[in-house]
């Protein structure tokens, strides 16, 4: 595993000051990350943007009570006020029989190589250069492309350091680098925009800048035209970039927080059928370079590859130490949320060949606000995409409304696209659901 490069403070002496002054446990975040933005709009730089910050975190228990403070200020003072704080919030706060660190036992053991960490030593100009570019390629992508949002250049590179007082320590260093643009086409009907990006932890692999502006053009140009939709149940096929956000809803619906709270749909649901039968659920925190990948979770515990939903049934819950308390069980590993999960593809086929699985139905290449009851799975959100007849997209839609019950529309999944996103956490294909109330919004 590589090691942080950035000097932090000493780990080990805050966690002794902490027991010194009362604390029974206590466990330390510490971060620090550099990051350049590059703002470019209509061939000019609207922004540039320096950004150095640093964190520490302190978490302290006292018995069964616990405090959490935190600071920018590393230097010794500021370390023991940060300390103080805690230790004060801790003194006056009601005992609570699930607080504490997660068991020794799971602290995580073995550090493989994640390739996370990829700087991109770019100066000003040249990034300056890039989104200028990546805009330049969008204008000229139609020429019903008339005004520009701006193209973004972002880099970002930092180090982290988690440690308690089981005696773990687990340090590492991780990048993120992202160029998108939006754009607005135009025509004598009125206007809509669209917008393309790349991103990954390792420049190298980002999409060329040109490529994602063309497609941002080309995007936003498609939806000129608009039509109306009649009201129906249709077939709906979500992009692959839309379709994780289905996915998202059922990580949230089996987190802890949500469980013990009993708020979730999913309440109780480990065993049983979830999903079609054909899905294929399973994350896997130790893809090389994935945006999710991490050897321990967020209270040192080792992660795992694992099976959330196989063939469609619910292998488990996402748990912290805490909420598995709550509710009897033991930690997942999932404290800080999920490690890449990957949707499984169900057919070779991607996009195109959905869209002729379909037949006649809606698109989906875009969504709007929250719209999903995580206590009863009710489902309804704004949405925008294209009509399809004959497998064939036919117009652009928008200011409709999907709706249905997540629950429902899990078990109602006719294929999972081949066409993976793997930019998020969540990676999967598209998604064909088999059918949907689509009204107009």
């Amino acid at each position: 595993m590589k090691q942080a490069g950035h000097a932090f403070p000493d780990h080990q002496q805050i966690l002794e000051q902490a027991k010194a002054a009362g604390a029974t446990a206590a466990e330390l975040h510490l971060s620090n990350s550099t990051a350049l933005t590059v703002i470019a709009r209509a061939g000019d730089v609207e922004s540039v943007e320096f950004q150095q910050d640093r964190d520490l975190s302190v978490t302290v228990y006292i018995g069964q009570r616990t405090g959490h403070a935190s600071s920018s200020d590393w230097s010794s003072a500021g370390i023991q006020g940060a300390l103080d704080a805690a230790l004060a919030i801790a003194a006056a706060t009601g005992e609570d029989p699930c607080n504490g660190l997660a068991p020794a036992e799971r602290m995580a053991t073995e550090f493989p190589e994640l390739s996370l960490y990829h700087p991109w030593p770019l100066a000003v100009p040249e990034a300056i250069e890039l989104a200028k570019a990546c805009e330049a390629a969008a204008l000229a992508a139609d020429p019903r492309i008339k005004q520009s949002e701006g193209a973004t250049l972002e880099t970002r590179s930092g180090s982290s350091l988690y440690a308690n007082s089981h005696g773990f320590c687990g340090r590492r260093q991780g990048s993120n680098h992202y160029l998108g643009c939006s754009v607005i086409a135009q025509d004598s009907r009125g206007m809509q925009r669209d917008y393309a990006y790349t991103s990954s932890r390792n420049p190298e692999l980002l999409i060329p800048g040109d490529q994602v502006g063309r497609q941002a053009g080309q995007q936003a140009a498609a939806r000129l035209g608009v039509k109306k939709l009649a009201q129906g149940r249709y077939p709906v096929l979500f992009r692959a970039d839309v379709a994780r956000s289905l996915i998202g809803h059922f990580i949230g619906a089996i987190s802890g927080g949500a469980l013990y709270r009993k708020s979730s749909f999913l309440l109780d649901r480990a065993g049983e059928q979830v999903f079609s039968d054909r899905i294929q659920l399973r994350q896997m925190p130790f893809i090389p370079g994935a945006p999710s990948s991490a050897a321990y979770d967020a209270e040192g515990v080792a992660t795992s590859e694992r099976d959330l939903v196989r063939d469609g049934v619910l292998q488990g819950y996402l748990l912290s130490s805490y909420s598995a308390r709550k509710l009897g069980l033991e930690t997942t590993g999932n404290a800080g949320g999920v490690y890449n999960l990957l949707a499984a593809p169900t057919t070779e086929a991607g996009e195109q060949e959905l869209l002729q699985q379909m037949g006649r139905g809606l698109l989906v290449t875009e969504m709007m606000g929250q719209g999903a009851n995580p206590v009863t799975g009710d489902y309804s959100r704004g949405a925008a995409g294209f009509w399809v007849e004959n497998g064939e997209i036919q117009h652009p839609v928008e200011e409709i409304t999907v709706a249905g019950n997540l629950l429902e529309m899990y078990q109602g999944i006719a294929a999972v696209g081949s066409d993976i996103d793997a930019r998020a956490g969540i990676q999967c294909g598209a998604i064909l659901v088999d059918g949907l109330t689509v009204a107009a919004g």
